[in-house]
């Protein structure tokens, strides 16, 4: 076995939704005694970097049910079975902003919640924004407002708690670095 290996010993699935499964896996440890690991099964996503040639940072709020609250949070989701990751971001800005942009590069990857789950985020800069005129609509249960807020905002919006994710954090956190860097 290779350095912290845990190799499966059985695999039950508990659970298979719409979005996520969970499994429970019995593993031998790497001193060869025996453990459960719950483990939480993701397509994986994408988020979106995106600022205006006004420099407005392209955000959306939302109900999130999990936190009972709204947050606000740059666009995201989930990629579907099969699709690229550059173009699930680039559908995501559209449907949930209505901007559709010239470029798409990809930033960054990084696991959420490695400890249980194998959700990975590939996260984008968008550049080149621009509205379209007949974009993609939301999902059905999916309910958003635009924002666009400034950096100052944005970094505001942080330490007043409405933007408390992880993967605005880091978006917020990558423009304040380029901004440092004169960017």
């Amino acid at each position: 076995m290779k350095k912290f290996e845990e190799k499966t010993i059985t695999s039950q699935s508990i659970f298979k939704g719409k979005i996520i499964s969970l499994q429970v896996d019995e593993v031998e440890l790497p001193d060869g005694n025996t453990s459960k690991r719950e483990i939480i099964k993701h397509p994986g996503a994408v988020a979106v970097i995106a600022v205006t040639d006004e420099g407005k940072i392209i955000m959306v709020e939302q109900y999130r049910k999990a936190m009972e609250r709204s947050l606000v949070e740059i666009p995201a989701g989930k990629l579907e079975p099969g699709e690229d990751p550059a173009h699930s971001a680039a559908r995501e800005l559209e449907e949930e902003t209505g901007y559709g942009c010239a470029e798409m590069e990809h930033l960054t990857s990084f696991y959420t919640s490695p400890g249980f789950a194998d959700e990975i985020v590939h996260m984008y800069v968008a550049r080149g924004l621009r509205k379209i005129e007949q974009p993609a609509v939301t999902d059905d249960d999916e309910f958003v407002e635009l924002m666009e807020l400034t950096l100052e905002e944005a970094i505001q919006y942080e330490s007043e708690g409405r933007i408390k994710d992880a993967k605005t954090a880091y978006a917020v956190q990558y423009l304040q670095l380029q901004q440092a860097i004169g960017k």
